[in-house]
């Protein structure tokens, strides 16, 4: 019994010495919980702002927003191309850019014809210097071009090891996801701040966040698209040039209406709901549910990325 007596004595003097550091931890896990519950709050608020209010606010005629002429860069990606899609559907005119003749010759003439707007396309390979420029200097110097639409070209890059990529891929891929995005900015941007008004969209992906060991080219070139889209952000965005880096999960490969699911979308659907975003914010992954997958994404250990992403590179 005294043995008993003398332990619970020692364990109030314990627990007094100690009442003040457990003060403390405790004011520590609620600053900390209240520092996490902040920024869900924060995110949530964002989610909202971004995603869902622009979708029921009349934004107005895009065209009188920011101009009559778009000018998109990598027809040949899904996305690029249902922009193209869904600016003509707007009442947008455009002027195609692509190295792929008989892709731009066809999708020009099938985009004309369903929505009657028109549409200029253009065979470029900017590899060749400054000769390929001409074309779009050309078409572009007496419209208003009001939308800039750049597109990495994904479909370069395959899940090959580095050391075993030939050279003239390599030139290649810098060619298209590097030099034709920066030449084709720069030619279409000066009007653009002349005029005060435009949007450049710079279409990349959010596997930049955790590259693969399989495809370190291509996670450079949308690496190299985000900083980018940043400079010209912080340049020209007071100047009433909107430039947005947009970052999508995986969208679905199949353009007609009603292929994709909620978190693959078709790219229609992925397009309308992007759009409504220009002018909201300048770096967005375009579509809600990408937006949630961004959020699971960041607090993905990067051993875990790297292991499913052999996994599935080996697999495929």
């Amino acid at each position: 019994m005294a043995a008993v007596d003398s332990f619970q004595l020692l364990y109030r003097e314990i627990a007094k010495s100690c009442s003040g550091y457990v003060e403390t931890l405790a004011l520590v896990g609620a600053c900390y919980m209240a520092s996490k519950a902040i920024v869900v709050l924060k995110d949530c608020f964002s989610l909202i702002r971004v995603h869902f209010v622009p979708r029921f606010v009349c934004t107005g005629d895009l065209s009188q927003q920011f101009g009559q002429w778009a000018v998109i860069c990598g027809v040949s990606e899904v996305i690029a191309k249902a922009y193209a899609e869904e600016l003509a559907r707007k009442g947008i005119s455009l002027i195609l850019i692509s190295n792929n003749f008989s892709d731009v010759s066809d999708t020009a003439k099938a985009i004309s014809d369903i929505y009657g707007v028109q549409v200029i396309w253009i065979e470029a390979d900017f590899s060749q210097g400054s000769s390929s420029c001409k074309p779009l200097k050309e078409a572009i110097c007496t419209k208003d071009i009001g939308f800039l639409v750049n597109s990495l070209d994904l479909s370069l890059d395959s899940s090959h090891n580095f050391s075993d990529l030939s050279e003239d891929l390599l030139w290649d891929i810098m060619n298209r996801n590097v030099l034709a995005i920066t030449l084709v900015t720069r030619l279409v941007l000066p009007a653009m701040v002349e005029r005060g008004r435009g949007a450049v969209v710079n279409i990349s992906s959010e596997h930049r966040l955790l590259p693969t060991s399989r495809k370190p080219t291509l996670s450079a070139s949308m690496a190299f698209l985000e900083a980018f889209s940043l400079s010209l952000h912080n340049k020209y965005g007071r100047q009433g040039v909107f430039v947005q880096s947009l970052q999508p999960f995986r969208v679905a490969s199949q353009t007609p209406e009603g292929h994709g699911t909620c978190l693959v979308p078709s790219p229609p659907v992925y397009v309308r709901h992007a759009l409504s975003t220009l002018g909201v914010s300048h770096r967005t992954t375009g579509y809600w549910p990408h937006t949630l997958q961004l959020g699971l994404v960041k607090f993905m250990p990067g051993w875990i990325w790297m292991l499913g992403s052999r996994i599935f590179t080996g697999a495929s």
